[in-house]
């Protein structure tokens, strides 16, 4: 049995351990199952029926598992959920994302907050979604904000609505605030 106990990635240990040497602290691949760890550090990350609050790497996969805070190059989610995704392309198959910041995304499952310069919609539902071009044969949002859409959208607020809301809320509220100082103001 290794001296962690099989609870904690290899990263974890050596991070503890005042003998390892600087250019060993970042294991090349770190694969996880059935854990629960804090932080993971290395080139490749792949995690399965497990979490992590933070993991930073250059290729993560999630499959079956969870995490707080994803920085990396590629992530890949697999029946996975993850509170906040930055990386050069993120790809969610059948997972949740709560927000995520990307040059390019793929999404098949639910997100909450999508900024990035181009996403791919299967079977998706999003909330807020700001980029340069969407594309998908379905896409259901409640915000919508992009240059290019290409697809079927459904959406409460696209980009005209928008600009149209902002103008009309900015227009009440100034009214509003012209009228409580014309009402209660000092002469």
């Amino acid at each position: 049995m290794p001296p962690w106990g099989g609870l904690f990635s290899a990263q974890e240990y050596k991070m503890t351990d005042s003998n390892s040497s600087p250019e060993n602290d970042q294991p090349q691949v770190t694969n996880l199952s059935q854990v629960d760890v804090e932080t993971v550090e290395a080139g490749l990350v792949r995690i399965h029926q497990s979490s992590a609050q933070t993991i930073h790497a250059e290729d993560v996969e999630l499959n079956q598992s969870a995490a707080l805070e994803v920085n990396a190059g590629s992530v890949s989610l697999q029946q996975s959920a993850v509170a906040f995704a930055q990386a050069d392309v993120v790809t969610v198959q059948d997972s949740m994302v709560a927000a995520a910041r990307a040059e390019k995304m793929s999404v098949n499952g639910n997100a909450g907050l999508v900024v990035a310069g181009s996403v791919e919609f299967g079977n998706a539902y999003a909330g807020i979604v700001a980029g340069q071009e969407i594309r998908g044969d379905r896409i259901e949002s409640v915000i919508l904000l992009a240059r290019n859409v290409e697809g079927n959208v459904t959406t409460v607020i696209d980009t005209r609505g928008a600009l149209i809301a902002g103008l009309v809320g900015g227009l009440f509220a100034g009214g509003m605030l012209l009228l409580g100082r014309m009402l209660f103001g000092r002469k």
